[in-house]
This record gives structure tokens, sequence and C-alpha cells, in this order.
């Protein structure tokens, strides 16, 4: 039984794996999630398969996607991401990188995973005051220990 693909897909061997094994598909591997975090960051202005193109470059230059290890890159390490070729070159980009991995660490660290934190985000209905859901959720710590 053949597969239907959506238009988008054309031909190429690396888009047509990307629709059937991954476009749609839930994620749930923390490591994963900060992956396609980095790479939609990086793919801003730019085409998709341009990114995809870049993916396995995009692996080894942010450690597989190790949340703490990003998070920890300096300013030494940054003047190198923006001499590797393998890597969309923009400051701004790499810097939004690791900022994301910082953050994306304190969310763990607050709520016990990234994909918990956005499960929960999905499974909340809309406030009955903005109608949107990401305002209620996840309920913020008191800043008086409450």
């Amino acid at each position: 039984m053949e597969k239907t693909r959506c238009a988008w897909a054309g031909s190429d061997p690396l888009y047509l794996s990307y629709h059937d094994d991954e476009w749609g598909m839930p994620q749930h591997d923390d490591r994963r999630l900060l992956e396609l975090l980095i790479l939609e960051g990086a793919q801003a202005g730019l085409s998709w398969m341009t990114i995809l193109r870049k993916r396995e470059h995009y692996r080894r230059a942010f450690a597989e996607f190790d949340p703490a290890t990003v998070a920890a890159y300096d300013e030494e390490r940054m003047q190198a991401l923006l001499q590797d070729p393998g890597i969309v070159r923009n400051r701004r980009k790499i810097e939004s990188a690791i900022q994301n991995a910082r953050a994306f660490l304190r969310v763990q660290q607050e709520y016990g995973s990234f994909d918990a934190t956005c499960g929960a985000l999905s499974a909340v209905g809309p406030s009955r005051t903005t109608g949107s859901r990401w305002r209620r959720y996840p309920p913020r710590r008191s800043r008086r220990g409450r």
C-alpha cells in the first residue's frame, strides 16, 4: 500500500523521510525536543530543507543537543560556531540556541521535564478571561514561597 503524502514533500529523499517518519509525529524525548527547538530557530527565514541538509552537522556542533552542554557554551565556543560552515552562521541564531538550552534546563529543573510541561500545556483548556490556554499553565511559583 502506497503512502499518501502532502504535496510539499516533493521528491527529495531527505524530505520524504522527514515527512514519512517525523512530521506530525508526537515527540516525548527531551533531547529531541531541544533539537527541534534549535533547528526551528535556525530555520527562521530559510527553507526547512536547508536545515534538514545541515541537521547532522547541527547534531555534532550542538553536542547531540545535550541541554547542559549547550547551555554551558561560552564566547569562545560561540566564535568557533560562527566559523562552522556546516550550520547557519548567524550570531543571533547561535545565541538563541544557547539561551534556549538554558531556559530548557530551567523548565526541566522546575517541572521535571520539558515534555511534561508541553503535555500539560496542551491539556489545559482555554482561560475564561483571555481565551488562551498559555497564560494559565504552568503555574508560577509564588515569590513569597506559597
